[in-house]
């Protein structure tokens, strides 16, 4: 069994969350803003624009969902291309670059204490913030 960590408590709200509201009061790119847990998962929203740093998460795959804009993901065989409703899994251990040419809103979902930057990190990389 594992032990409590800071990421394992529940997100403090019980009321329905608007994905917008929450997207509107960001300032911020690549500061991804938890919604909301499932099971030891983080349900987020970031705005991006520009480029994140290549990185991978060795234990876990990444899922993208785009609500705006247009993201791009390179990876070493090539690169995937997403528009407002595609979804994208990079799988665990794939090194990966999230672009974007202008600011595009995305939804991701990786368990709780999954760092943006995964095993490399920048100056863009973000502490878990709950909205």
């Amino acid at each position: 069994m594992r032990s409590p960590s800071c990421h394992d408590r529940p997100v403090p709200h019980f009321d329905p969350r608007n994905i917008d509201a929450v997207l509107s009061g960001l300032n911020e790119h690549w500061s991804p803003r938890t919604v909301a847990v499932v099971n030891d998962y983080d349900v987020r929203v970031v705005k991006v624009q520009g480029e994140l740093t290549r990185h991978s998460h060795p234990e876990t795959d990444e899922f993208f969902l785009v609500l705006s804009g247009h993201l791009r993901i390179r990876m070493d065989d090539g690169e995937v291309t997403l528009r407002p409703g595609d979804t994208f899994v990079v799988p665990r251990g794939r090194a990966h670059q999230p672009c974007a040419e202008t600011e595009t809103a995305l939804l991701l979902f990786e368990p709780s204490e999954t760092v943006n930057t995964g095993d490399t990190p920048s100056s863009l990389t973000a502490p878990r913030t709950v909205a």
